[in-house]
């Protein structure tokens, strides 16, 4: 959007001679005069220096005036060359070369020369006149530098087969128009507004109060097809009220990826004042999410335009760059399955989420939080214990003690360690204690037969373990998120909770859909929403780096994390287990799921100090070239709560 700076007038200053003390101790040489000169320029402070006319103080309020319309803008300054007068050596001429980024891409994009004409004083020390023409050669006394910027087009989140997701959306600015209200009305027709919209009455009746008699003071913007909350009746009925066509860069729903995708609206202060120049007031910048994380790729550079403003308010161009259009962001997302999967949470009313991975390259295709997650990146960023849903871990540990999914395993009722009582889940199948096979107790969940393995599995190997199917490795997705934490060494009750997913064992729905989808392709699946995230020297924690956006989505990121070295041979028994949840245990209700036989795994991990505890929900599941998490927050079992939800995803991807 295009802005003028406001002209602002400038008291011409008379001419002022600046003396510049070299630094060193021997006799002062222009070539010191002239680098202290550029110091001083670039910073707005030639307090350093002496000077034959006025103060310094004086010098530094030209300065300022005169940069005052660059905001936060500032230049390089260094001296080109010093010429001295062969015939008077008490005279020279410094030349000061400017490098200006305008457009905060770190290039310099204007650049030129000024010159400076130095004077020996009978001190030795040279003396600098000080005019507007140091700053710009052009510029005359009464004259002050200006600067306006037009952004190009923003550029569109793409998603796996490169369609934007992300595109510019009519909308409806809707608000106060103050130049069509009746008098007297102003307080009155703020206040229904504000209450129709969900604002504060108070604040946006003072807002529309303070506002110009022509102002357009807007309460909301809203999507041209929303049906509320503004609507055409309650619009009318409000005298002065008004709703402005115009555009915005939105997603195809509102709810559709949006602690992913984020949100685009005007910079604020804060964000225009950490931008180094780059942001203007009315600039339309990423706010949120993937539009604020890679808001420069996406919005490209401004077209800036500075001008020399004279007090009388005309003004004339002296330099304007050339806009660069942004680069589009691709990513793996699956808009199919991440509509899917936010209608299938809906309904949900505590924070949930589904995360879906393609094992075989390790493509994000889903990130969907359901509206209990409220805005928050359940999906990524949420820090659960994973109940039974670690057994997967914890059963590649017995594997590698020399178990199979035959080998014959206790799991009693319950089962005390250091005084402490570990019992199974209420309703556990009283068919499935006692000896049963190691598949037996991973398909119902037996927690003591887990617990009772806890001397044949330390710490340490279920730490190993954990990390070879993706838990607690970090990886270069393009976008933050949690991969989860399992502690190396833990004794006791501790250990014990540890078996079963709970003490201090964490994940996230992503980090647990990783390790699924490590066990569904044999070695350990390195994830990514943004191809080329890592060739890009992405830092997993921060995720700040810029993608390439022609990365061919399915290749795995160069410099990704090595492969776990879980074996082929581990992983088919894990995947036999995980069978066995679905035909023998408490994913019964995925078995008639129509396509590829599902494998899956269900778990329950109590939270809080209530008595009895609050529990999460989780379920994780292998279906073809496909691996899927599901989690709930305040759930009943991983069967009752998430089991249903996964039938309904899994379903719907088949259809």
């Amino acid at each position: 959007m295009g802005k003028n700076s406001k002209l602002m007038s400038v008291v011409t200053v008379s001419a002022l001679a600046l003396a510049l003390v070299s630094c060193s101790g021997e006799k002062p040489s222009p070539q010191d005069a002239a680098a202290s000169l550029a110091e001083g320029l670039a910073r707005l402070d030639v307090s350093a220096s002496a000077f034959t006319a006025g103060t310094a103080s004086d010098a530094n309020t030209e300065l300022e005036r005169i940069m005052e319309g660059m905001g936060a803008l500032r230049p390089d300054v260094s001296v080109a060359g010093v010429e001295t007068d062969q015939e008077d050596d008490a005279t020279a001429t410094a030349r000061l070369a400017y490098a200006w980024d305008l457009n905060g891409d770190s290039a310099a994009d204007w650049t030129y020369e000024t010159k400076a004409p130095m004077q020996r004083a009978e001190d030795d020390t040279w003396l600098v006149e000080f005019s507007p023409a140091l700053v710009l050669e052009t510029l005359v006394p009464g004259e002050r530098l200006t600067h306006s910027t037009i952004q190009p087009p923003r550029a569109g989140i793409l998603d796996r087969t490169g369609q934007p997701m992300v595109q510019p959306r009519p909308v409806l600015r809707i608000g106060i128009d103050k130049a069509n209200l009746p008098e007297g009305q102003a307080a009155a027709s703020a206040a229904a507004m504000a209450q129709m919209v969900g604002l504060d009455p108070a604040a946006y009746t003072a807002q529309v109060e303070a506002s110009g008699p022509e102002a357009f003071v807007e309460a909301i913007i809203q999507r041209a097809e929303a049906d509320g909350p503004a609507t055409d009746e309650g619009i009318a009925a409000i005298p002065g009220a008004a709703a402005l066509a115009d555009t915005r860069d939105l997603a195809p729903t509102r709810t559709f990826a949006r602690a992913l995708l984020g949100n685009v609206g005007e910079a604020t202060a804060e964000v225009i004042e950490s931008s180094e120049g780059r942001l203007s007031p009315g600039d339309q910048t990423g706010l949120s999410g993937l539009q604020q994380q890679y808001d420069q790729q996406l919005s490209g550079a401004p077209s800036v335009t500075v001008n020399a403003a004279r007090e009388d308010g005309l003004f004339r161009h002296v330099f304007t760059s050339a806009p660069q259009e942004g680069t589009p962001l691709r990513t793996t997302l699956d808009p199919r399955l991440q509509a899917l999967a936010e209608t299938v949470l809906e309904e949900e009313p505590s924070a949930s989420a589904i995360v879906a991975i393609q094992p075989s390259t390790g493509e994000i295709l889903t990130v969907a939080n359901g509206p209990g997650s409220e805005g928050q990146q359940t999906a990524l960023l949420g820090q659960y214990p994973p109940g039974s849903t670690f057994k997967i871990a914890a059963s590649l540990a017995l594997l590698r003690q020399g178990s199979t999914p035959d080998a014959a395993v206790q799991c009693p009722a319950e089962v005390t360690v250091d005084g402490r009582k570990f019992s199974n889940v209420p309703g556990y199948p009283a068919a499935a204690t006692g000896t049963v096979p190691l598949r037996t107790a991973f398909a119902n969940s037996c927690n003591t037969a887990f617990i009772n393995a806890r001397d044949t599995v330390s710490q340490q190997d279920l730490a190993a373990a954990a990390a070879d199917l993706g838990i607690g490795v970090d990886a270069p997705m393009g976008v933050p998120g949690y991969f989860g934490s399992v502690p190396e060494s833990a004794d006791g009750t501790a250990h014990a909770a540890s078996m079963i997913g709970q003490g201090e064992v964490l994940v996230s729905p992503l980090a647990l859909a990783v390790a699924a989808a490590s066990v569904g392709k044999g070695e350990r699946v390195t994830p990514f929403l943004v191809p080329g995230a890592a060739a890009a020297g992405e830092t997993p924690a921060s995720g700040t780096a810029l993608a390439s956006p022609s990365a061919t989505a399915g290749s795995p990121a160069p410099g990704a994390p090595a492969a776990g070295s879980i074996t082929a041979a581990e992983a088919a028994s894990l995947r036999d287990m995980m069978r066995a949840v679905v035909a023998d245990g408490g994913a019964a209700m995925l078995l008639d799921v129509p396509g590829e036989p599902v494998l899956a795994k269900t778990g329950t991990a109590e939270f809080g100090s209530e008595t009895p505890p609050r529990t999460h929900a989780w379920v994780v599941a292998l279906q073809g070239d496909l691996t899927v998490a599901v989690f709930v927050s305040e759930g009943e079992l991983g069967s009752t709560s998430g089991g249903p939800l996964m039938k309904a995803f899994l379903a719907g991807a088949a259809g």
